[in-house]
């Protein structure tokens, strides 16, 4: 017990060190690094952000009741208290945006119903544009290639003055046709081209899920998504009493369900032993599937603005994140265990507000889920059911 103790506040302490000030101030270094005029500088300008991110660090727990009143400035809730208001906040997003765009992505009742024909259509629209875009850039190229022949190219004033004189004055050769307004018209055509070649992809991937759907494993899929679908209106559910009445559990949800079950049926079960091994075995699965999904939410994220400049801060940031959804996921995870468990790591995380953070994760939680199903109702009625035909 003592030495679960001693090694489970080390670990804590060495995941705060780095997370508030470690990390943080690496941070500030390779963003300072990035700015030539700071190079000389640069090690004053590090502190100056880190000083800066403590501040605003420190600040937040001003507004939150996340602490007892006992507690010195020094203290490590201090720290754990502000860390879990930032990596409880995130969980509640990611939390709120995956229940409702999971149902979404797995389940074939939100497929439009792409056929064939469509995709022919728009590819043929497609190729109309591009052979518009060609036929302009060939009528530019020969009228260049007149205006150089007749030295029209080299006389042509530049500048503002040489625009008002254009403008105002008819230059031989003005029956040609302008390149301005061509180039314009090819502009707006590449631009349309772009748009039709992505809604041609969103077609064929469309068409992709459609045929995937109809498969052993996609029909897994399917049920999946009818599952976390009514998981979805059940959480908000939750959430919303919650919230309303102002409650947190007091019981872990797999020991309430075994009792449920037990006391229905009838049978003789014990209840204690099980419920332990039951409620370990589900943290676990939650840890894992809960960190798989961040991590693969933010390294598409940041795959997406990575630079060969900003990949050591992009990598530090998503080691931030991750250390403070760790912090906070023990806050919350301590409510899915055993009272006797639940007790231990109280022990070690000191006398916070955990209240707070369950209220706050379903405050968030609604939010965040409510804004995932209006985006993602507009979203699917934008898409339409079938395109036009040229």
């Amino acid at each position: 017990m003592s030495s679960r103790y001693f090694h489970w506040k080390m670990n804590l302490c060495v995941i705060l060190l780095i997370l508030v000030f470690m990390v943080p101030f690496y941070i500030g270094y390779f963003i300072v690094s990035n700015i030539r005029l700071l190079h000389k500088q640069r090690l004053l300008f590090s502190c100056l952000l880190w000083l800066t991110f403590m501040y605003f660090f420190w600040k937040l727990g001003d507004p939150f009741p996340i602490l007892s009143p006992k507690h010195g400035i020094l203290s490590i809730e201090q720290l754990i208290s502000r860390v879990g208001v930032i990596g409880v906040t995130l969980m509640a997003l990611l939390s709120g945006f995956g229940a409702v765009n999971c149902p979404y992505t797995y389940m074939s009742y939100f497929l439009r119903n792409v056929t064939d024909a469509d995709i022919l259509a728009l590819e043929r629209r497609l190729l109309q544009t591009m052979d518009m875009i060609i036929s302009k850039k060939k009528r530019m190229a020969m009228t260049r290639r007149t205006m150089f022949q007749k030295g029209e190219v080299h006389n042509k004033p530049s500048g503002f003055w040489g625009m008002i004189k254009s403008v105002t004055t008819s230059a031989p050769g003005s029956e040609m046709p302008d390149l301005t307004l061509i180039q314009q018209e090819v502009d707006a055509l590449e631009e349309l081209s772009r748009q039709l070649f992505l809604e041609t992809a969103d077609l064929y991937a469309t068409k992709e899920r459609i045929e995937y759907s109809k498969t052993f494993k996609g029909k897994y899929f399917n049920f999946l998504g009818y599952f976390f679908s009514i998981y979805c209106v059940w959480k908000i559910f939750m959430a919303t009493i919650n919230i309303v009445f102002d409650r947190v559990g007091k019981t872990d949800p797999v020991t309430r369900g075994i009792e449920i079950t037990v006391n229905y049926l009838g049978i003789q079960f014990d209840v204690k032993f099980w419920s332990q091994h039951i409620s370990f075995i589900l943290v676990g699965i939650i840890i894992v599937t809960s960190i798989r999904g961040l991590l693969i939410t933010l390294t598409k994220f940041f795959y997406a603005i990575s630079s060969s400049k900003s990949s050591n801060v992009i990598v530090l940031l998503l080691a931030q994140i991750m250390g403070m959804y760790f912090v906070s996921s023990v806050l919350l995870i301590r409510m899915s265990m055993p009272l006797e468990y639940r007790t231990i790591i109280t022990e070690v995380l000191g006398e916070l507000q955990f209240n707070f953070y369950h209220r706050w994760f379903d405050v968030i939680f609604l939010v965040s889920a409510l804004s995932s199903i209006l985006f993602l109702y507009l979203a699917h009625k934008q898409a339409p059911e079938k395109h036009m035909a040229p």
